[in-house]
């Protein structure tokens, strides 16, 4: 049986596979304590990382550099460790079915390297049952070990959010469960030398990977009952966020933001649950109507941004849109599973041209992913006959004003469509905008 003072004296080593947002801060943190390696399929994201350079913008270049944990391509450095943590990421498919690929893919590779003893720790969001019914089967056809025998598992849900500096991964309470009682006491003791936060014990690895599912699954139905809100309220002739900020005077109202919902979790998530649930006959229908309401908002901006074309009298073919903003979230180069790209796409199909800038996006990951070429300069497109004022980027708030916008807008009535209400509404039309927001 492992003990957690032999992996705190450094007699025995941790591995964390996958060194994406999520394994990358968990491989930092728990080198603090413990002897890690970090073990990712791509060498040139170890090489970066062994210069001190995150694309991810997630730990910062001292960090990179003070770090003791040791960053390797090599899978066979695997088997060096008894502790291995796998953090890949657990995307869907173009029909919305969990797209199990990479975490397969990562079970392979630790099933072949792994040794006697070890515990094997996944991180991963899934469906509750995955770990047990994918996973285990997988380990020990490729070992040759017996489950529980020779190794044991846990699940320990991630809970990083990106490009947030406060709510940092040692900050939250960490959710543990082991294949037994045993198991579980020595995850929360490895995990708790670390996570300053505090650690709740789940009664067996089901719960945990339910608990984690779910959390977005909560976000996600919040955000769709405001996102179809806010559709009404709009042809109504009301303003969804002067109805949230009178509504949110009572002490019980939960306050949800419309908007468009993208990103590896909130946006993700609930398929996986949905999946396995209609696996055993049962057909989701509130979680499943939240998800069409989410998707299906932005076509909802891209059509309300044609509208505003027209009504301040200009031609939708061949009109010019500047689009400020590509990534899920602010402040972060994050740019998977962004609904952005669909209003973008959504605007082309009408005939429009779409100059789309993001200063936190990469370029080769845009043109990889989405094939859209972002612009730099996008002050030398102008004028434009609208702006999309898509992510709250610092860079964005703090250098664009509505004179701003005014002057990069063709003609004598700018349109601005302001998905995340960053600006005052009274102000806009005030200054002659015909102005938009969800």
């Amino acid at each position: 049986m492992l003990r957690p003072e032999d992996f705190l004296k450094n007699k025995e080593k941790i591995c964390v596979v996958g060194l994406g947002y999520v394994g990358l801060p968990l491989a930092v943190l728990l080198g603090k304590k413990f002897a890690v390696t970090g073990y990712d399929i791509s060498s040139q994201r170890v090489k970066e990382l062994e210069s001190g350079y995150d694309r991810t913008r997630e730990i910062s270049r001292e960090s990179l550099k003070s770090t003791s944990v040791k960053f390797t391509d090599n899978a066979e450095e695997i088997a060096e460790c008894k502790v291995i943590i796998i953090t890949v990421p657990t995307p869907i498919d173009e029909h919305n079915a969990p797209d199990l690929y990479p975490i397969k893919s990562a079970t392979h590779t630790v099933g072949k390297h792994m040794s006697t003893k070890s515990v094997v720790v996944y991180e991963s969001t899934v469906y509750p049952g995955l770990t047990e019914e994918i996973c285990i089967p997988i380990l020990e056809q490729e070992s040759g070990l017996q489950w529980k025998s020779d190794f044991h598992v846990g699940y320990s849900p991630e809970r990083v959010n990106p490009g947030d500096k406060e709510h940092t991964i040692d900050k939250i309470k960490k959710v543990v469960a082991g294949d037994s009682t045993e198991i579980t006491e020595f995850l929360a003791a490895l995990y708790g030398a670390v996570i300053t936060a505090g650690i709740h014990k789940a009664p067996d690895i089901k719960t945990a990977e339910a608990a984690k599912v779910i959390e977005n699954t909560q976000r996600d139905l919040n955000i769709a009952l405001i996102n179809e809100l806010s559709i009404i309220f709009n042809k109504m002739g009301i303003d969804t966020i002067e109805v949230l900020n009178a509504a949110a005077t009572k002490w019980n109202f939960l306050r949800f933001e419309p908007g468009l919902v993208g990103g590896h979790c909130i946006g993700v998530d609930p398929y996986y649950l949905t999946f396995k649930a209609q696996n055993i006959g049962y057909h989701p229908e509130v979680i499943l109507a939240g998800r069409r309401i989410n998707d299906n908002m932005s076509k909802h901006v891209a059509e309300n941004t044609v509208k505003s074309l027209i009504k301040a009298g200009k031609a939708v073919k061949g009109s010019k849109v500047l689009m400020l903003g590509l990534t899920f979230k602010e402040n972060i180069s994050d740019i998977r599973n962004t609904k952005l790209a669909d209003t973008y796409k959504e605007l082309r199909e009408y005939g429009i041209e779409v100059c789309l800038t993001d200063p936190h996006a990469y370029r080769d990951e845009v043109k990889h992913e989405y094939s859209i070429d972002l612009v730099d300069d996008y002050r030398t497109h102008a004028p434009y006959d609208a702006i999309i004022f898509a992510v709250r980027h610092k860079q964005f708030t703090d250098e664009l004003t509505l004179s701003d916008f005014k002057k990069l807008s063709n003609g004598e009535t700018p349109i601005l469509i302001d998905i995340k209400g960053a600006y005052s509404r009274e102000e806009a039309i005030h200054n002659g905008f015909i102005y938009w927001r969800l």
